[in-house]
């Protein structure tokens, strides 16, 4: 008689007159993301099944995120829902896009993969895979596609439909733990949004693309023609980030200069939150605000630091959910102050419950950075760490995440980049005194008739 044991899979119990035994199950393994589930990959743990006992690694978001979009469920959410699943005898996480790790401790008997991966972006995983599997005779299975379901046309379709406030919200502290720096973008308009939210590339190191977007109020002021002096209000400014709520779906960081008063700051708070912001960044500053990259050029008011600090409580005793964050930005260097000074302003902003940190500095080297990076991380290891590098642009990310930092802000670029060449255009028309000769360096009409989904 044969009984087979429930959840323990792994296992086949065979009893006769004479003797027991216990035979070990062959293993299939399957590596998924799981943030959709459709009858494909259903298809695919139900032939899987035949072969032995299908173990899940299922990839973390750390996994996931350099290589394609942050999943919209977290890992703990797709496992309970993969571990429901029938035929899924386990679930395990797989904390590298390449199976090879996972293959290699579970010297599985089988790979069960669907036949796409020969052709699109995993051709070169697949390849992995083969080559290691034959280290202990395993065998992988090429499942055929099961027409009609394309999970990046289910992610698009879903981009289409949008998010909610609570989830966009929450994705920001998501990226942080997952991705060795989160690269934000600045945007002032819907369009610029729409450009932020579809920009990808493919490099040999994986998928990239921007992780969120910054609401500047230098940029959202100058778009409107004001100056950069906290001179358009938070209802005014609400109408343009109203614009990119509406047609993008990836987190957002809002620019609060000062803050305003702590009464009028846990408004500030309780507005942005209820939208689906995921943080607010303010400044130890008062008064009639300046542009930090004045710097000393200009009068730069700090606030002190029981002030700074009263601030941000009363922010963090307004706020609702745990997922919105206040980030405290600190303007000591840009004031002409000692690295010392601004490492005391953060550490005291923390204690206060600053979510997370902005260094400024106007001083091209950047090494004022580097050394307030270094001293923050011996006292915090893991609060956040955001920067702006306007000035010191010559670093590349992965040279200031080695710094200790966690996001960074492309500040003003798309609103930098777009007047020149409006500039251009409106110079050449004038001149040529027709438009022919800016066709170039235009978008062409059907483009642009076609780059807003729902135009045509």
């Amino acid at each position: 008689m044969i009984f087979y044991i429930p959840n323990l899979k792994s296992y086949i119990f065979e009893q006769n007159c004479c003797s027991k035994e216990f035979i070990l199950a062959k293993k299939v393994y399957l590596g998924l993301t799981g943030d959709i589930i459709h009858p494909g990959i259903i298809n695919i743990i139900n032939e899987g099944a035949k072969y032995g006992d299908v173990v899940v690694g299922l990839l973390t978001d750390k996994a996931i995120v350099n290589h394609k979009r942050l999943p919209y469920l977290s890992y703990e959410q797709r496992k309970d829902v993969v571990e429901n699943i029938k035929n899924v005898s386990e679930v395990i996480p797989q904390n590298d896009w390449s199976y090879v790790p996972n293959l290699q401790k579970l010297k599985p008997e089988f790979m069960i993969h669907g036949d796409d991966w020969k052709t699109n972006y995993l051709s070169g995983i697949r390849e992995e895979v083969l080559e290691v599997m034959k280290e202990w005779g395993g065998q992988v299975i090429e499942i055929p596609y099961t027409q009609g379901i394309n999970s990046t046309a289910l992610v698009e379709n879903a981009n289409i439909i949008g998010t909610t406030p609570d989830v966009r919200r929450a994705t920001l502290r998501r990226l942080i733990a997952a991705k060795p720096i989160v690269r934000i973008m600045e945007a002032h308009s819907g369009l610029t949004g729409l450009i932020i939210e579809n920009t990808q590339i493919q490099k040999e190191d994986g998928h990239h693309q921007f992780d969120g977007m910054w609401s500047a109020s230098l940029t959202d002021s100058t778009d409107k023609g004001k100056p950069d002096i906290e001179a358009v209000d938070l209802t005014t400014r609400m109408q343009s980030l109203t614009d990119i709520l509406e047609c993008t779906t990836k987190p957002i960081i809002y620019d609060g200069d000062t803050g305003g008063i702590p009464e009028h700051f846990v408004f500030t708070v309780r507005t942005l939150e209820r939208n689906g912001v995921s943080a607010v960044i303010i400044e130890d500053k008062k008064g009639l605000k300046k542009n930090s990259l004045f710097g000393t050029e200009a009068k730069q008011v700090l606030a002190t630091e029981e002030e700074f600090c009263e601030k941000i409580s009363a922010g963090k005793k307004a706020q609702v959910t745990k997922d919105f964050m206040i980030i405290a930005r600190i303007e000591e260097i840009i004031a002409g102050y000692s690295v010392d000074e601004a490492v005391k302003k953060a550490f005291a902003a923390v204690k206060a419950g600053a979510d997370g940190i902005m260094i400024h500095s106007k001083d091209k080297s950047g090494m004022d950075i580097k050394e307030f990076c270094e001293k923050f991380r011996a006292e915090y290891k893991s609060i956040p760490i955001v920067l702006v590098p306007t000035t010191y642009n010559q670093f590349t990310e992965a040279e200031l995440a080695s710094w200790g930092a966690n996001v960074v802000i492309y500040a003003n670029h798309m609103l930098r980049a777009a007047y020149p060449a409006m500039v251009k255009c409106a110079e050449t028309i004038l001149q040529a005194e027709r438009s022919l000769e800016v066709n170039d360096i235009c978008m062409p009409i059907k483009q642009i008739l076609e780059l807003i989904p729902g135009t045509k």
